[in-house]
């Protein structure tokens, strides 16, 4: 196996977690990469649990994506299973019939059908998954299963992950608390087109599935849609969210109703919060930066330029080496493919403007540029100057850690 990954200097503790009503959790060590560690996870939901979810859209997508995919068809979900350290992509027939056996298995535990379990697979692409081991290891993963559980699988569900990475909501729909919890994965093959990396997210709301998924889609987008790590996309990338409907809130009919504002803002706040847990793991990261582009043409210009600058291996390895070459980003904006104008062009570091309208302020001090770029969290600023649409987006450096994690990931 590959050596020890160190933890993050980014890290964050796992917050104080709580139950979700209508939700088990459990782990165990099944061997099916790693030694000595847990990697199969299950959550079984109570009947009636409505789910929402997004998937990845690389065109090489791993098998548990179409099954689950197949799944969220009918809105409903009993069980969630999760393996680590094998991606079960590219593996053709033996592919897909993992998934058959390995929901199987699930389906026989939690009494329901094949298709109201869901699966995800994290880890090496191109080997044969061996559902045999999930199947040995479904009794004493069942055993497992309680609702405090949630630590645990955090934990089994990682891969080059540092840390384990959770987020908690307690807010209100109508007369009635709710709470929503999640779980996620994630440092390197980090690219959002759809979400990134796989997310677990339950709530005690009762939600429809269509409620759900609008709510879903509209927190995705500013929140693991908007973060990069390497501008790899993963072909196993989803995020699920599932409704027990045991707090037993007031029906709602549709999303915009506004008994769910707040529910809405604390899932996006959620979202938003695990995907950047996702940058700080980053794979040999070092330093987190937050992107904001301000004055382009639209929102969606805004934040492909803004993730043209993230992405740009020269940027990330100027904020590693901690060296204010401003002139990375002008560059970065520029090869970007989007409505940019040099003229109008202005640009900050750490909130100090360097340039503005196309040329140096005048009488620029580099000096708290300088001490900004030794800080652990780097903001960079851009101004394009030609209309409304904004972005933000989180990235992290690039360091030679990236390379050691990635050069003997399969070792």
């Amino acid at each position: 196996m590959a050596k020890a990954i160190p933890t993050s200097p980014l890290a964050r503790p796992l917050p104080e977690l709580t139950e979700i009503a209508g939700v088990k959790l459990g782990s165990v060590a099944a061997g099916i990469r790693y030694t000595g560690r847990d990697d199969l996870m299950m959550m079984e939901f109570t009947p009636g649990t409505t789910v929402a979810g997004v998937f990845t859209r690389n065109k090489c997508p791993a098998a548990p994506i179409d099954w689950s995919k197949a799944a969220l068809a009918q809105g409903k979900a009993r069980a969630l299973l999760v393996n680590s350290g094998n991606a079960n992509v590219f593996t053709g027939r033996a592919g897909v019939l993992a998934t058959q056996v390995s929901a199987a298995a699930a389906a026989r535990f939690t009494q329901c059908a094949a298709t109201d379990v869901f699966l995800a697979s994290t880890g090496v692409i191109g080997e044969k998954l061996p559902a045999e081991k999930i199947v040995d290891a479904m009794p004493k993963l069942y055993e497992s299963l309680r609702e405090d559980g949630w630590s645990a699988a955090a934990r089994a569900i990682m891969t080059t992950d540092t840390f384990p990475k959770a987020a908690v909501r307690e807010v209100r729909i109508g007369d009635t608390t709710v709470k929503l919890q999640g779980i996620a994965k994630g440092s390197g093959m980090i690219a959002p087109d759809m979400a990134t990396m796989l997310g677990f997210v339950a709530t005690d709301a009762a939600l429809p599935n269509d409620v759900l998924q609008t709510l879903l889609h509209r927190g995705i987008e500013t929140s693991f849609n908007a973060i990069t790590v390497d501008s790899d996309t993963s072909t196993s990338d989803m995020v699920l969210l599932f409704a027990t409907g045991k707090a037993g809130n007031p029906q709602v009919a549709h999303a915009d109703d506004p008994a769910l504002s707040e529910f809405a803002a604390a899932l996006h706040d959620l979202l938003r919060e695990l995907a950047i847990l996702v940058v700080r793991d980053g794979e040999g990261a070092t330093k987190m930066m937050t992107i904001r582009v301000t004055g382009g043409t639209s929102d969606e210009s805004a934040k492909k330029i803004a993730l043209a600058v993230g992405n740009s291996p020269l940027v990330k390895t100027a904020i590693a080496g901690e060296d204010a070459n401003w002139g990375r980003i002008v560059m970065a904006v520029g090869k970007s493919g989007e409505a940019a104008n040099r003229d109008t062009l202005s640009v900050a570091i750490g909130g100090t403007w360097i340039a503005r309208m196309g040329a140096v302020v005048e009488g620029y001090d580099e000096a708290p540029v300088v001490a900004h770029m030794k800080e652990d969290e780097i903001d960079i600023q851009i101004d394009l100057g030609l209309a409304n649409g904004h972005a933000t987006i989180w990235t992290c450096d690039l360091t030679h850690g990236y390379i050691d994690i990635n050069g003997s990931y399969r070792s």
